[in-house]
């Protein structure tokens, strides 16, 4: 039967890396690892005389538990997952559970023997911790799960999301096939490519503090990546279906490396532009991979600017937190993608584009956020090294246009602000730049503006969710131009399979140089028992 519970399921936290003697011994030494800090920051306000608006985030910990009901395991000064808590001592956990894995207890002087364990050896006891909560969570029957039903959430952050792939990837590493029980797997700043400096990758001979976790070549061996899809792609971000569908996975990406502060700022300036300070965007981020080594799906993922930790961390923000809430527990999930039909270059560049001689980059910018909302549920621009790119030589050589994955957003009926609306609404924004365009290779500077856009306009979207089984979606948009107004004109939402449903809408920039393409929002019903129907 199904889990009555659903979607609120217990949250097993895994925290990332930990170098030095000290960081391990200072992370033991704190209940949460680091999911329990906040952060801080400031709003301007309109009023010069006044001093600028603290924002505060309390924290992952304490936001689910205000905002869901979670709580933590610890009693009386003791862990309920220690088998040695109190002797004879009933042990009681409820759904609604946050476990963090302590998985560097045993490298630690404070708890354990001060020799660090393999990343094999943290990934097979991930999935011990799953099954022992199972046993613990079913045993309480106010909970009404039987051990067959029961599911639990990953979420992980940095080097603590390599730990669960090597659980949920590696077959060897799970041998009591604990994988069946892991409803959804979400990820803060995980180098899910390995962690690249100074333009290569962290070398397989740095043993210093288990960096050679972060080695591909290695990661491929713990992550059980197929050898022939290594060997011809030399990239590891792949998580095969088989074992884990990549629809139940989320990748939150931070952009923001002059934030942090680790080694003195050493890091973000070795990692460079287009990292969070320590992973580069683009190595934060999983594809599916089918039967036979092809390419499935990407995973879910959103951009934030954040830096990948510290007081202005990925993990302790707003944005994050918002992302992380409404993958676990919401209401609809929208992929965003945008279909590129036509580019129109310059007027003076048309004959030599037409002999093939004319390149450039263009980026696609994307920011998305809720009605009512102050924050971005996603955010791509490219100052922050952050947009989805592609050339236009790219856009030649391809018959069918140009098409791009850019985001996801997931939506939640709890976060409306009007309660009595039935909609779901946000606001995204859509920039398309060209920084500039090459002749022959060299630089075309005539009638080039820098940052110029071929495309920039704001859209509003509302989407009505089908009431009942059988009823249509109801969508409207409005491109806001140089005005703010509410979504008007109504969109028909085309059926894909069951409880899927897509929708198009259109935008064209006008004359050369311009550019005409669609928005396409695939829409599918999110934790919901019973598909919805187009």
């Amino acid at each position: 039967m199904p889990n009555p519970n659903s979607p609120f399921h217990p949250i097993l936290y895994v925290r990332g890396f930990a170098m030095s003697r000290g960081e391990i011994d200072e992370t033991t030494a704190d209940p949460f690892c680091g999911f329990n800090l906040g952060s801080t920051v400031y709003r301007a306000v309109p009023d010069r005389e006044r001093a600028p608006r603290k924002y505060v985030f309390e924290s992952p910990v304490i936001r689910l538990g205000s905002d869901f009901g979670y709580r933590d395991v610890y009693e009386d000064g003791y862990d309920l997952l220690d088998p040695e808590w109190l002797e004879g001592g009933e042990r009681t956990l409820t759904s609604r559970s946050i476990i963090v894995y302590r998985y560097y207890d045993e490298a630690s002087t404070l708890l354990g023997t001060g020799k660090t364990p393999s990343i094999e050896t943290f990934a097979t006891k991930l999935g011990e911790l799953i099954l022992k909560v199972r046993d613990i969570v079913c045993s309480n029957p106010e909970n009404k799960i039987s051990p067959d039903d029961f599911r639990c959430y990953l979420v992980a952050h940095s080097m603590g999301g390599l730990v669960c792939r090597a659980f949920l990837q590696n077959a060897k590493l799970d041998p009591k096939k604990a994988v069946r029980f892991v409803d959804k797997f979400f990820t803060y700043a995980t180098p899910h490519n390995g962690i690249d400096v100074l333009g290569g990758n962290v070398p397989s001979w740095l043993k210093l503090g288990d960096t050679d976790n972060f080695n591909r070549e290695r990661m491929a061996d713990y992550l059980a990546i197929d050898k022939d899809v290594f060997k011809k792609t030399e990239r590891v971000d792949w998580l095969p279906e088989a074992r884990f569908p990549s629809s139940r996975v989320f990748c939150m990406v931070g952009t923001n490396r002059t934030d942090y502060e680790a080694a003195m700022g050493l890091s973000r300036t070795f990692v460079g532009h287009g990292s969070d300070g320590l992973v580069r965007v683009e190595n934060a981020v999983l594809t599916g991979l089918k039967a036979g080594g092809k390419p499935g799906d990407p995973c879910a993922k959103a951009y934030t600017y954040r830096a990948h930790s510290g007081s202005l961390g990925i993990v302790n923000s707003e944005e994050s937190y918002q992302n992380l809430t409404r993958f676990l527990f919401g209401d609809v999930r929208v992929d965003i993608h945008l279909d590129v039909d036509e580019i129109r270059v310059p007027a003076a560049l048309e004959e030599a584009d037409k002999k093939g001689k004319v390149d450039a980059l263009y980026q696609v910018e994307l920011l998305a956020s809720p009605r009512g909302k102050m924050w971005y549920l996603t955010r791509r621009i490219a100052e922050e090294d952050s947009v989805s790119c592609f050339s236009h030589k790219a856009y030649r050589a391809s018959k069918d246009g140009v098409w791009k994955y850019l985001s996801s957003v997931f939506l939640a009926n709890r976060a409306r602000v009007n309660k009595t609306r039935t909609s779901l609404s946000y606001s995204l924004t859509l920039g398309i730049r060209v920084p500039d365009y090459e002749v022959d290779r060299a630089l075309w500077f005539h009638e080039h503006y820098e940052g110029s856009y071929l495309f920039r306009d704001g859209l509003v979207i509302e989407l009505v969710p089908p009431q009942n089984i059988g009823d249509a979606w109801q969508v409207r948009y409005a491109w806001q131009g140089q005005t703010v107004q509410s979504a008007n004109t109504p969109v028909d939402a085309e059926a894909l399979t069951k409880g899927r449903v897509e929708v198009t809408i259109p935008f064209d920039s006008g004359k050369a140089p311009g550019i005409v393409g669609k928005l396409r929002f695939v829409l599918t019903a999110w934790n919901a028992d019973a598909a919805l129907e187009a």
